[in-house]
């Protein structure tokens, strides 16, 4: 005869745990949860699964989802250490996050974080996410060889190098196109995948400087980021001399307003999982999503010249940055149409303008005069018609120590 206890079906196996303050505001979370995992995943307070995941009960956990909205400020310091507890052992842990500050959402990816979701939840982005978390470990990367110019291969993680004019008229959209392209053709045998992205919605110039239509699609990928795939992403970029990948400015002229900090954040985040750089030229103006760039940014580019309204505005962003608790320490001074090497009084000027500041100008990019403007208006890098400008010749220098620190990072494994 049959045992009864054969008979009797055992409970499913718990293999994930949504953590948050109270899981019904995130009534989207529990049906995807159900839809994926069906009656395997559990629910528990930040306190609670902070206990849970010292027992060895713990160990059969695949992941955590941690939902959390802009009233969890008070427990950032719990989640934190769930996430490095959760590290330690060995459990995956996805961000579920709505209304959270970038700042705040970069800080707890850098803990150890796997995945982001935004929440309300796009359709099948958690289970994108878990799909992610279940992947096994790739292989070792082909040679870079072996890679076509301008190929777009997954599963990166590009520097995100942003270009802020301090002023109009800086030229920090000259430098932008100029160092994305030296970063794309510094390897011939080996190159990088580059992607360009202009930021500025309104009077954007990338397109214009690298001889490129503005199409719609641009303006369609901006208005649906939450169903944006790699597909749709690639779609809406534009390939220059097989090399470099673009995402112009939209046709039209658009609020700056328009999108939030959250689509700009997929778009990056989209970026630099296709690409080893993105390099973004951002509007003058500091927007809503300004620090969404600053946080997702490796050096966050500040182009200035020797002039006053630089120097006040440099003065405004310091004022500005410090006020919002921003990253200061990304900030790198570009002095650009800097004085040459014996025009000593307008060096001595440029050391004084450092010192009022109290910042240091680490890059000091000279004056290609006419033939910059020459060559913005036939839509071409200056390396393809005046590659021995003394510009040209310090943006190469720029984009190779870039790639040199890129690449001894990587053998670092930093």
């Amino acid at each position: 005869m049959t045992s009864m206890a054969a008979l009797k079906p055992e409970a499913a196996p718990i293999l994930a745990c949504t953590v948050s303050r109270d899981v019904q505001n995130f009534d989207l979370l529990i049906e995807d949860m159900e839809n994926e995992l069906g009656e395997s995943w559990g629910d528990l307070t930040f306190a609670d699964a902070l206990t849970f995941l010292r027992q060895p009960d713990a160990q059969a956990l695949e992941f955590i989802a941690i939902a959390m909205d802009d009233e969890d400020d008070a427990s950032l310091p719990l989640i934190r250490e769930l996430i490095q507890n959760a590290k330690a052992a060995q459990i995956k842990v996805i961000l579920i996050a709505e209304e959270l500050s970038p700042m705040v959402l970069h800080q707890l990816l850098r803990l150890g974080a796997d995945d982001f979701v935004p929440y309300p939840l796009p359709e099948g982005a958690l289970q994108e996410a878990i799909s992610r978390l279940r992947r096994p470990a790739q292989p070792a990367a082909v040679a870079p060889a072996a890679v076509a110019p301008g190929a777009v291969v997954g599963g990166r993680d590009g520097v995100v190098l942003p270009m802020h004019g301090l002023s109009g008229g800086v030229g920090a959209t000259t430098v932008a196109v100029n160092l994305a392209w030296e970063l794309a053709t510094l390897d011939r045998k080996a190159p990088a995948s580059v992607c360009l992205l202009d930021f500025d919605l309104q009077f954007g110039s990338c397109s214009t400087y690298l001889d490129l239509p503005r199409r719609e699609a641009v303006y369609e990928l901006w208005s649906n980021t939450q169903t944006m795939d790699r597909d749709a992403f690639m779609q809406a970029l534009l390939p220059f001399n097989e090399r470099l990948r673009v995402l112009t400015a939209p046709a039209d002229i658009l609020p700056l307003d328009l999108v939030s900090p959250e689509e700009v954040g997929r778009i990056i985040d989209m970026a630099r999982t296709n690409f080893d750089y993105v390099v973004i030229d951002m509007p003058t103006t500091i927007v809503q999503w300004t620090e969404t760039v600053m946080a997702q940014a490796h050096v966050y580019f500040a182009l200035i010249e020797l002039d006053m309204r630089s120097a006040q505005n440099a003065l405004r962003m310091i004022r500005a940055m410090k006020a919002e608790d921003l990253p200061l320490e990304k900030l790198r001074y570009v002095l650009n149409r800097a004085p040459g090497f014996t025009y000593l009084s307008g060096k001595a000027r440029a050391k004084r303008l450092a010192e009022s500041l109290d910042i240091e100008i680490e890059l000091w990019l000279p004056d290609g005069q006419k033939a910059v403007t020459q060559a913005n208006d036939h839509g071409l890098p200056l390396c393809e018609t005046v590659a021995k400008n003394p510009l040209r010749k310090e943006l190469a220098k720029l984009a190779k120590s870039l790639h040199d620190l890129n690449q001894a990072a990587e053998a670092a494994g930093v």
